[in-house]
């Protein structure tokens, strides 16, 4: 069936509110960016001896922040997507802003990312000498493309001329950050020297962990943004964005629940699955991811524990967002405080370099304060590029005409 390429009609214009609601964002958001410069200053000078970090734990909470932002920058773009790709109407008003959201968030995890490295100074080499056996030299082109994409896709959108391209580039960019998701959690599916990672399923449950943080983070901020234009979001959407948001929440716990038991299955991921499960990680595994960041949300949905509907989706939307980062702990940290599989066969009972037995890892306030420097570098693209392009749709539902 051919495709008929549909005009967007819709009004749009800049974000400029006048809130002081707004205004104390933005000179937050500010100042955390700017403390969490300093913290990465701070990190480079004085070594990795003032954060949390050990021989077992080198990936610290700076990449959980990071992953969680790259994570959820592929699911906000659901919104954009959903109209241009799947044809749903609903959605079409808040594409634009869907690809700002989508691409301030990657932005916001990047900057984290390159100044959590060793040696940011040296990222010049990463992205001119390519090892295409590492996935890393994989996501330097799959992280750079996606914001390209996303920028010709918000062009073609804006410009009515290229409206006519909407739905391929739009086909283009779902497929690009399928791949792209797929790729981050293979970054750790691909880490066969750790017994807690080491699985191909962690590229789909990835993907599903990315359709809910990036479907509630959408949530949210469209619901705020329109508090700003004083306007409120309408109940076609709020319905549309809680059954999205229920079928993610359920995709991702039936991945979550058939990872672990294959871990449980696999002898040799029998000792890191007990230490996530039971270990010292054990109750941010089940009280943050589980409980908080599954259960509780989709009882809400199911059972309508919360009467009012905006209410109801803004809650759900905080407690997966809080889940998934939770999760993403869980399996970055919770993965490196168990010991490598250096000797198969043996335990390693003792060790000059600190890498026997299992670890315990504790983040410093460096740590937090650049990760929470991603949040806020991302909060500070978003809303200063809606002052600049026309994002804000002046009707919000394109049903209305």
């Amino acid at each position: 069936m051919k495709h008929t390429p549909v005009y967007d009609n819709t009004p749009y214009t800049t974000l400029k509110p006048k809130s002081a609601s707004y205004f104390l964002l933005l000179m937050v958001a500010l100042v955390l960016a700017i403390a969490g410069l300093y913290a990465a200053y701070t990190m480079e000078h004085a070594g990795h001896h003032i954060t949390g970090m050990n021989n077992h734990v080198v990936w610290g909470l700076p990449h959980v922040f990071a992953v969680s932002l790259i994570v959820a920058a592929s699911g906000a773009l659901n919104g954009a997507s959903l109209s241009s790709v799947f044809g749903n109407d609903v959605y079409k008003p808040f594409a634009r802003l869907s690809i700002l959201l989508a691409v301030s968030l990657l932005l916001g995890g990047l900057m984290v990312l390159v100044l959590d490295l060793g040696r940011p100074d040296r990222l010049a080499v990463a992205m001119t000498h390519y090892n295409f056996r590492s996935i890393f030299t994989w996501n330097i082109f799959l992280y750079t493309g996606f914001i390209a994409i996303s920028v010709l896709y918000l062009w073609v959108l804006m410009e009515r001329r290229m409206n006519r391209y909407v739905r391929s580039v739009g086909s283009f960019a779902f497929a690009w950050r399928l791949i792209l998701t797929t790729a981050t959690g293979s970054i750790f599916g691909f880490l066969v020297g750790r017994n807690a990672l080491d699985s191909a399923l962690l590229a789909p449950l990835f993907i599903a962990l990315s359709l809910v943080m990036g479907t509630a983070i959408l949530a949210l901020v469209l619901t705020t943004t329109l508090r700003w234009k004083k306007k409120t979001i309408e109940s076609i959407v709020v319905e549309s964005l809680e059954k999205l948001l229920l079928w993610f929440l359920l995709a991702l716990l039936y991945f979550s629940v058939v990872h672990h038991l294959t871990n449980l299955y696999a002898a040799e991921h029998r000792a890191s699955e007990r230490f996530t499960l039971t270990g010292g990680l054990a109750g941010i595994f089940w009280l943050g991811h589980v409980v908080m960041g599954l259960l509780v949300p989709i009882g809400i949905i199911v059972l309508a524990a919360i009467k009012t509907a905006v209410h109801r989706l803004l809650a759900v939307s905080i407690l997966a967002l809080l889940g998934g980062g939770t999760l993403v702990y869980a399996i970055i940290i919770g993965s490196q405080s168990t010991p490598q599989r250096l000797f198969p066969g043996h335990i390693i009972v003792a060790s000059e370099f600190g890498d026997a037995g299992f670890d315990v890892y504790s983040a410093t306030i460096w740590e937090w304060g650049l990760g929470i420097a991603g949040v806020a570098v991302a909060i500070l693209i978003y809303t200063l590029s809606m002052r600049v392009l026309a994002s804000m749709p002046e009707q919000t539902s394109s049903l209305n005409g």
